[in-house]
């Protein structure tokens, strides 16, 4: 059983932050429309972020370096007919990205900054995107840098806000003293709460939101198969520890028939109720998918439900990294 999207049901509004744009929760992430996790079509995806939008939803979040700019193109050619004003467009970049795909290591220097967005306006056919972040910290810049270069685009025009991506609570602070940080996209999930140390904590103290990518653990939660793309590599997806994660996970499906709901729906609606400063960031990539996460909104869990969710996946319950090791030394936040 499935909680389907009703013509009365209305997606939340939330704030990014002290500084940040008023959006919706959950948010639209479209990397799967660019092949990450195996075959897309892109009249469907088309369809995809058209259903979304239809449904009230306004954030769209993407990347310059998804599939070499093939993600901005298709987001362009879904929004040629609609008003640019009811789009929040959050945008990734700094990826450094080799021929055949892989990435290389991040650049987070001003040019670059400049550079990128150069690229994304054209891609992307608009005069300004609304939230532009470095996809990871650039070890060899200085964060204060690259946020520095962003909040010249800011006054120029050509950005509206500044976000920041998997960086820990040091380099947020050193962010934060240089312009104002409207959030911090990190993973956050049942199976990803590394953010709860301190991170979160920090977020609030200054006033930032946290958009939250992940909610459905790469697809552990909801059934996705671990055989295509990026997941086959990922160490959550492999051997005794997948076999492990999906009995975990498993669980949910009680509290899921309990709600007339399913798994994966419990677990964006976890995320959204670990606070208003939450946004969920849900990717789909197929109509049923983006109906599911519509649908996620109508189910409520209270104190009750929450503490069974706990007992059923506790926080530290998951094995294996949620990336490769050459990957996971990229994550600042991990640091």
């Amino acid at each position: 059983m499935t909680t389907t999207p009703s013509s009365a049901q209305q997606l939340r509004t939330r704030t990014l932050g002290r500084s940040g744009p008023s959006v919706t929760a959950p948010a639209l992430g479209c990397m799967g429309m660019s092949g990450a996790y195996g075959p897309t079509d892109d009249e469907e995806s088309v369809r995809v972020i058209g259903r979304y939008l239809d449904a009230g939803g306004n954030l769209l979040d993407t990347a310059d370096f998804y599939a070499a700019g093939h993600n901005e193109l298709l987001i362009s050619r879904a929004l040629r007919d609609r008003n640019r004003d009811d789009v929040v467009l959050s945008v990734k970049f700094g990826a450094v990205l080799t021929p055949g795909g892989r990435v290389g290591g991040f650049d987070g220097r001003p040019a670059a900054v400049r550079h990128s967005l150069a690229y994304s306006l054209v891609r992307l056919g608009t005069d300004h995107v609304d939230v532009y972040r470095p996809a990871r910290l650039d070890p060899a810049v200085p964060i204060e840098d690259t946020v520095g270069a962003i909040a010249e685009l800011v006054e120029a025009g050509y950005v509206r806000h500044i976000g920041l991506s998997e960086v820990s609570s040091a380099t947020i602070r050193r962010a934060a003293a240089v312009a104002p940080i409207s959030d911090l996209q990190i993973a956050y999930s049942l199976l990803s709460r590394g953010i709860e140390d301190d991170i979160l904590s920090t977020c609030r103290e200054l006033g930032i939101a946290v958009t939250a990518y992940g909610v459905l653990g790469n697809g552990l939660i909801g059934g996705s198969s671990p055989d295509h793309g990026a997941r086959a590599a990922f160490p959550r997806f492999q051997g005794a520890n997948l076999k492990h994660n999906v009995a975990l996970v498993a669980g949910l499906q009680s509290i899921a028939d309990a709600k007339g709901a399913t798994p994966a729906q419990i677990a964006i609606a976890w995320a959204a109720a670990q606070g208003e400063d939450i946004v969920p960031v849900v990717g789909a990539r197929r109509i049923e998918q983006v109906h599911s996460m519509i649908g996620s909104v109508g189910v409520s869990l209270d104190q009750d439900d929450l503490a069974t969710i706990e007992e059923l996946v506790p926080r530290g319950a998951v094995r294996g990294d949620r990336y490769p090791p050459e990957h996971m030394r990229d994550l600042d936040s991990e640091h």
